[in-house]
């Protein structure tokens, strides 16, 4: 433990980040480089950082632990060369002694290798905990990780990848324009509560199941957020809309591969037409043998959502997947683009007031259709259905008649049908016969007011069950009055079909947008290991300060383990006098301890010790 100690004392403050950073220390209980270097020794903190390393690495901390004497880097290769009956180079041995210099595992000085002795424990403990041996480590071939297709399947491979690449950017779609719509509730011990995840679920048209992955994907890319409690859209989200599907599609596509580990990326093969199956988890099994359910649950996390996306299908690689695994985004978009169905841009305007759309349609009109239309159907051929709730929402969003009959002669194949026209219209005249408005602010309990000149439709405003929950109150000459804000109050009317118009103080009518953008906002946090290193630096007093409290730990061991030990003290005149004591106490910059020989306790002044050393 000194020698770790010593090591950590003497690093920058840079390089203590990165290495704490790598064993993933905790900070409790940690007072000194000492108390540092027991909780890296630990062997439950050892196996956590060997957890992390692959075969290779793990092979070569192991025979050097076994060798005799510290090995040099040649010396060392030469005997993995024999060990493992096929040529390593000392280049690639060099490679993976940084790795575990970096991670603290051991310590090269003077080009010979020195693991520290808890470490070389731990790796000798695994056989009889069903591990490898260091033999085992260095020999054992490789299984085949991933298995090819033939060239049928491959092609079946692609094909059913951009079937799914479809419905997921899809599905996702229709995820971000719901939470637009109606905002889902994070509960507070994580997760999407059932009743809305049944919501969304409903709106993607997928099994409930599948809610989980499809928030994560969506959440990866950034495309929808927490912003107090709530998953809202947010902004990207809000572009990522207008995109075509094979924009969209890489957008998912690539945050998918940027947050891949690059332990996990490294096992994946970027070549078409391979079969991840069983045999990519057992080569994982294979490569991080002390990986256990930690890596084989990334695997199957990014596995999962690698079948989604299209990245494989049934656990094949797929042409698009493998052109994101090496990295060519370029060619992925273009091979999707020419897999995916052509993009449609005008639709069937029917009699009985529905929109039916040919084809998947672009981007632009599906976002302008749902401004004026609701959604009825989802698919290939989508069908929309316009209403006059759905007109008094285009037009309170700032639409008018003339745009949205614009529209819709625009992309229409049929024309507009006149049962059409006329509700677009008629909608347009009666916008506006209710309005909505804020309350003054002298008026504590009252938060908005709506307004008719018409009294009939104020009164059954008024008297319907579905507002009750608004609370409207007769305030006289043809206004009631709510505790609610203006914009709860104009949605809710709107919802049940009323003409009505937002306005503000000058009774100008005024548009407003139904939801709000999620603002994604990460609070500073103080970085932990930052402070534990600011900590240490600032309670070290140097090399006499370090060497006393060195002194100190052995006594404190050794009290609490009742152990005998040898202390040797330097007296005046420069005389050594060795004394086999059972140290009781230590304060005051003194220590009290029973003479197992003379059978006397004495006190003896630790600035007098030169060395202590445990008896056998």
């Amino acid at each position: 433990m000194l020698m770790l100690a010593t090591r950590l004392r003497a690093m920058d403050d840079a390089a203590l980040h990165r290495a704490l950073t790598l064993r993933d220390v905790a900070t409790g209980g940690i007072r000194d480089f000492f108390d540092l270097a027991d909780s890296l020794l630990e062997p439950d903190s050892v196996q956590n950082a060997l957890t992390r390393l692959d075969r290779g690495t793990l092979a070569v901390l192991a025979v050097t632990g076994e060798s005799p004497n510290p090995p040099t880097i040649s010396e060392l290769a030469a005997r993995l060369t024999v060990s493992a009956g096929r040529t390593v180079t000392a280049t690639d041995v060099a490679e993976r002694v940084a790795i575990l210099d970096s991670r603290l595992l051991l310590s090269l000085g003077d080009d010979r290798l020195t693991p520290y002795d808890a470490v070389t424990a731990r790796l000798r403990a695994w056989p009889a905990e069903g591990l490898p041996s260091a033999e085992e480590l260095a020999n054992e071939p490789a299984p085949s990780a991933l298995a090819p297709v033939s060239d049928t399947d491959t092609r079946f491979t692609d094909r059913l990848a951009a079937e799914s690449a479809f419905s997921v950017v899809s599905s996702i779609a229709e995820l971000i324009n719901e939470l637009s719509r109606e905002p889902a509730r994070e509960l507070s011990r994580g997760g999407i509560g059932l009743p809305d995840s049944k919501r969304l679920a409903a709106a993607m048209s997928v099994e409930l199941e599948s809610v989980v992955p499809l928030v994560a994907i969506a959440t990866r890319a950034k495309l929808i957020g927490l912003d107090d409690g709530h998953w809202l859209e947010t902004d990207r989200g809000e572009s990522w809309l207008l995109d075509g599907t094979a924009a969209r599609w890489i957008t998912l596509a690539a945050s998918w591969h940027a947050a891949l580990p690059s332990d996990v990326r490294g096992i994946l093969s970027s070549r078409p037409g391979l079969s991840w199956g069983e045999g990519l988890r057992g080569f994982v099994g294979w490569l991080y043998p002390a990986g256990g359910e930690v890596m084989d649950g990334r695997i199957a996390e990014f596995a999962r959502d690698a079948e989604l996306i299209g990245i494989t299908s049934h656990h094949t690689t797929s042409t698009v997947g493998a052109a994101v695994l090496s990295g060519d985004l370029d060619a992925a978009v273009a091979g999707i683009a020419e897999a995916l169905p052509d993009e449609v841009g005008q639709v069937y305007l029917q009699h009985d007031l529905s929109i039916v759309s040919p084809g998947p349609l672009a981007p632009s009109i599906d976002a302008r259709l749902r401004s004026m239309a609701d959604v009825e159907s989802r698919e290939l051929a989508s069908s929309y259905r316009i209403t006059h709730s759905s007109v008094n929402r285009a037009l309170a969003a700032g639409e008018s008649a003339e745009s949205l009959l614009e529209f819709l002669r625009g992309i229409s194949l049929t024309g507009i049908p006149q049962p059409l026209e006329y509700l677009i219209t008629d909608s347009a005249a009666r916008y506006g016969r209710v309005r909505v408005g804020a309350a003054l602010p002298g008026d504590a309990l009252q938060r908005s007011y709506v307004r008719s000149d018409d009294a009939a439709l104020l009164g059954a405003i008024s008297v319907d069950q579905t507002l009750s929950a608004l609370a409207l109150s007769d305030a006289g000459e043809g206004r009631l009055t709510s505790r609610f804000t203006a914009d709860v109050v104009f949605w809710a009317l709107s919802d049940a079909r009323y003409p009505v118009a937002a306005e503000n103080s000058d009774s100008e009518i005024v548009h407003l947008r139904r939801h709000q953008l999620a603002r994604v906002r990460t609070p500073p946090i103080a970085d932990p290991l930052k402070v534990l290193i600011e900590t240490l630096r600032a309670g070290d007093g140097g090399e006499s300060a370090a060497a006393g409290a060195w002194l100190a730990r052995q006594l404190d061991v050794a009290i609490r383990a009742r152990q005998t030990v040898t202390v040797s003290i330097a007296m005046p005149g420069g005389v050594v006098v060795d004394y086999l004591l059972e140290p009781a106490s230590v304060g005051g910059g003194r220590f009290r301890a029973r003479d197992r020989r003379a059978d006397i306790e004495r006190t003896l002044p630790l600035s007098s010790i030169i060395s202590i050393t445990p008896e056998a």
